[in-house]
Order: C-alpha cells, then structure tokens, then sequence
C-alpha cells in the first residue's frame, strides 16, 4: 500500500513589543514549553485567519496579520512514542489588538509571556521546538514577505 505523506500544516504568530516577544507555556507529551503562539489550521480557513485565531486561542489577544515572516518545514520525533511528525507552518507578525480578558486560554495553555530574545536563547530545552527561535531571529532581521505570497483560493470556503 502507497500512503502519500502529508506535513501537518501550522501558522503562528511572532509578535514583538519593546524588544519582546509574546510567547506561550503550554503543556506537551515532553513537559512545559515554551512557543510562539501557533496551532494547527483548520478547514475552510486562510492561513491569515487561522493565526487570528490561534493567538486569540492562545493568548486572548486579537491579533492582524500584516506580513509573513517565513516557511518553515520541520520533522519532530516524539522520544516517548516514536510518533514521527513533519510540520510545514507558516509565521507571521502583525499587530496585536487588545486583550479580553474574560477569555479562557485554549487547553494545555499554562500561560503567557513576554520575553526578550536572549532569555529565550538561555533555555532552549524549554522550546517546543527550534522553530521558536528561528522564527524570532527572521523577524528581528527584518524577513517580510506580502501577505499575498500565500493565496488563499475561494474554493477553501466552498463545501
């Protein structure tokens, strides 16, 4: 039997104020870590409205997607199962809008945090993963890319 291998696509957001990154703690099958604020997405949703809603999910800030910082396509192999997982997840930065603060966060979400990027790099056994960081050091480079890079085409939201 041929099984056609499919990346599990993610969006995230990477958002800085002040020199500081919104990060989430979340439980994992590998303890407390630390991530960008990110999900999976969904059907019948843009990669620009799945990362509004991960990081309001997330976080219980509104969040707009204004430029794309990056592709990124990863492989995780989970030590305690030997699930083998291959991530395609696509990061952007934009502007947070405000904070609700009736909002529950989404499960596994211990908290969140605002950190600089060097207490970041003084824990990386903390990150969910090397895509955390490196997604940072894109956006502190300046790494922007259109919106419309990614097209969302209408067929996504027809059944």
């Amino acid at each position: 039997m041929n099984t056609r291998w499919k990346p599990s696509t993610t969006v995230a957001a990477i958002i800085e104020r002040e020199g500081r990154y919104l990060l989430v703690e979340e439980h994992t099958p590998e303890g407390l870590r630390l991530n960008n604020p990110a999900g999976h997405l969904d059907p019948g949703e843009s990669p620009e409205q799945g990362v509004a809603r991960e990081t309001l999910e997330e976080t219980a800030f509104a969040f707009t997607p204004t430029a794309l910082v990056g592709i990124y396509l990863s492989r995780f192999q989970r030590p305690a199962t030997g699930e083998d997982i291959t991530y395609l997840r696509l990061a952007y930065t934009g502007e947070l809008g405000a904070f609700d603060d009736t909002r529950t966060l989404d499960t596994g979400i211990v908290r969140t945090l605002w950190m600089t990027p060097e207490e970041l790099l003084a824990c990386p056994e903390r990150h969910r993963s090397p895509l955390v960081m490196r997604c940072i050091n894109d956006h502190q480079q300046g790494q922007r890319f259109p919106l419309a890079t990614i097209l969302t085409d209408a067929s996504v939201w027809r059944p």
